[in-house]
């Protein structure tokens, strides 16, 4: 079986290729050739000799996601399915921003293949956990990213980020690294349903990249059956873990909140979000829900969205409303889900 070289540090491309006989700084090549200047092909390494190109050729390869289906809504965001080696489909987002001078794109990828977090509202919880991302196939997606020009990466799509805690921290190592692929660190969202274990273990990585908390609601009995993951962690022992990861970042928080009609949106909510706020440093993001097929939740009404930003604001809390981008594609927040395509193949399609 041929060797996996995306996804491989500088450090492992050097001494994979000592291990075949060359020196190290052939690793360095290698490096550059695969994430500054992103070729698909031994062959394209023309610093490289041509012995050293046809043995790596013979014994390692590089992989990037295959993408089975490409749309693109009428905002401009674009939803990519992605097929992985063992034929599992994952899907990205490329969103566009605009701003003075041009266009931005963020990439908007995935960490697992489904979600075992299962947050009610959600469709990759919905659609079933079936296995995390490897290092190549993360990076991957941000490789393919780069032919849009992206600027900043978001670790929203399908699967929980900080279980798949290795792989994911590996991913952003590649990406910060100036060397190559080269994103500013603050270019980098990691969001989690409030895996507090894994959110004190990033506060000591010593990052500034910028950490979401998918919150959806600020009183335990409902958050816990809304985002499951908070009867292991509740509200108390996740506010905890944000206090730490302040104490050692000094970094703004994002909570993100996704307005449910009737659920969340009321006066006994925004009370119990604005106490959750008091003595963090953060910004709370609301998000007018999505609405899946199939689904039993309903997005709220304009007023009853502008009424709970009220509360929030006088109450001085930082707080902004999502511009949704990609809902005709099934692109924005939640969206990505599980289908039955071709033959029974899944299809997995996201919303965020």
């Amino acid at each position: 079986m041929k060797t996996e070289l995306i996804g491989m540090s500088l450090t492992e491309l050097e001494d994979f290729l000592e291990a075949m006989g060359e020196k190290r700084f052939r690793g360095r090549q290698v490096y550059r050739w695969i994430y500054r200047n992103r070729v698909r092909s031994f062959a394209e390494m023309t610093d490289l000799p041509r012995g050293i190109r046809e043995e790596l050729a013979k014994i390692a390869c590089l992989t990037l996601p295959c993408i089975l289906q490409e749309r693109i809504s009428e905002d401009g965001t674009r939803k990519l399915l992605l097929q992985l080696k063992d034929r599992k489909t994952i899907e990205m987002v490329i969103i566009p921003h605009q701003v003075t001078g041009g266009t931005r794109y963020t990439a908007c990828i995935s960490s697992q293949v489904g979600c075992p977090v299962r947050c009610l509202f959600c469709a990759p919880g919905a659609s079933g956990f079936e296995r995390n991302l490897e290092v190549y196939e993360i990076v991957g997606q941000a490789l393919l990213g780069l032919q849009w020009g992206i600027s900043n990466v978001v670790f929203m799509g399908m699967g929980e980020p900080l279980l798949n805690y290795q792989a994911v921290l590996q991913t952003v190592g590649l990406l910060i690294d100036h060397q190559g692929i080269n994103i500013g660190q603050r270019h980098i969202t990691i969001s989690t349903a409030g895996e507090a274990r894994g959110i004190r273990w990033l506060a000591r990585e010593g990052l500034q990249v910028t950490l979401a908390v998918s919150l959806h609601s600020a009183r335990d009995e409902l958050r816990d059956v809304l985002v499951p993951l908070n009867r292991k962690y509740p509200l108390a022992v996740l506010r905890e873990a944000l206090n730490f990861y302040q104490g050692k970042t000094r970094r703004r928080v994002t909570l993100e909140y996704v307005l449910l009609d009737k659920v969340n949106t009321g006066w006994e909510d925004a009370q119990a979000l604005i106490r959750f706020t008091r003595g963090l440093l953060v910004n709370v993001n609301l998000i007018p829900y999505n609405e899946v097929e199939c689904g039993e939740y309903r997005c709220p009404q304009r007023e009853v969205i502008d009424r709970f930003k009220m509360w929030l604001t006088r109450a001085g809390v930082n707080v902004t409303l999502r511009e949704e981008k990609g809902a005709d594609i099934e692109a924005a927040c939640g969206q990505l889900k599980t289908k039955k395509v071709n033959g029974g193949q899944q299809e997995n399609t996201r919303q965020r």
